[in-house]
């Protein structure tokens, strides 16, 4: 049943979040991205504040979530994003020095149309939607994000697969002027994430631009990410510049700094636990802190009607 973003969460966070979409599939796109300029100066705004993006509610199967919305001031101020640094606050405070326009996004690889695409023709290249998905973090904390943008689908369509193409790879930015957490060797610089290209067809995968209604924040991967509800956080890549059509398994940053804890896969999954903790219950940031009662955490993140055929036959344990 699809449902009506207006019908979950409250008139108050809800307003502001139409123009943004509407302005998007409009066909204007580019002539609103001044409003990447004003970045800087809006980052400690709040979220009415940010520029918006016209866009309408998404029909997809699964993409509206009933669940409450996460307030949009936990979601800017508790992020992983190593490359500004490893607490959960240095995002919002370091990543607003990074330039976003322009930016470009390189598609290349196993396809028939490689190319770079300009973010003024990324926004242009399909109508926005609102999907309201739920975000699993495999630290074993929860959200409810209502972002904007359309099927990663709708890019890959344009550039024409080959059919030797098995596996996409994402790039990420790594600025090394502006990302202060590159110095650190936690990671293999730059992030890198991957899907296998069936996984990343599929509908519920989203190129996101915007959440609330509104632009990107920097600490929530501006100008564009991917998001793939039913994965844990980590392998929606943000700040994305490369995307990459390959054969072979492609090797995520996770999975080449902690092969034993980190898989290819990483679908939500309470039946298998982290190598350090247990993934059967969750926190949801924003309801009552540390002492609030956990949740239980559903098996693809609650999306096994939409994705579950993906993965028939495979054995999830030995596949994580």
């Amino acid at each position: 049943m699809n449902i009506k973003a207006s019908e979950i969460t409250s008139p108050e966070s809800y307003a502001g979040r139409r123009q943004w979409l509407q302005w998007a599939a409009s066909g204007v796109a580019g002539a609103a991205l001044a409003t990447w300029a004003q970045r800087d100066a809006l980052a400690n705004a709040p979220s009415s504040a940010w520029p918006a993006l016209n866009h309408s509610t998404s029909k997809v199967a699964g993409a509206i979530s009933i669940e409450a919305v996460t307030p949009a001031k936990h979601v800017t101020s508790y992020n992983n994003f190593y490359e500004f640094g490893m607490g959960k606050d240095d995002p919002e405070r370091y990543a607003q020095q990074l330039p976003v326009d322009p930016w470009s996004v390189e598609v290349e690889g196993l396809v028939h149309k490689p190319g770079r695409w300009a973010l003024e023709n990324l926004l242009k290249l399909s109508p926005m939607e609102e999907r309201i998905y739920r975000l699993r973090c495999v630290e074993g904390w929860s959200m409810v994000i209502p972002w904007v943008g359309y099927s990663l689908a709708e890019l890959l369509r344009r550039v024409e697969p080959m059919g030797s193409a098995k596996f996409v790879e994402f790039v990420t930015v790594a600025d090394v002027q502006h990302m202060r957490g590159l110095k650190s060797g936690v990671l293999s610089w730059p992030y890198t994430e991957g899907l296998r290209l069936d996984e990343a067809m599929h509908p519920l995968t989203l190129l996101a631009f915007g959440m609330y209604g509104h632009t990107l924040p920097k600490q929530n991967g501006a100008p564009l990410r991917l998001v793939v509800p039913w994965k844990y956080g980590f392998k929606s890549a943000k700040s994305i510049v490369k995307i990459r059509l390959v054969e072979a398994m492609p090797q995520s940053a996770w999975m080449k700094s902690a092969p034993h804890e980190y898989g290819f896969y990483s679908n939500v999954n309470p039946d298998v636990p982290h190598r350090r903790w247990s993934q059967a219950t969750e926190r949801r940031i924003g309801e009552g802190g540390l002492l609030a009662p956990k949740r239980k955490t559903e098996r693809f993140n609650g999306y096994a009607e939409q994705v579950g055929q993906l993965y028939a036959g495979m054995d999830l344990q030995r596949n994580f």
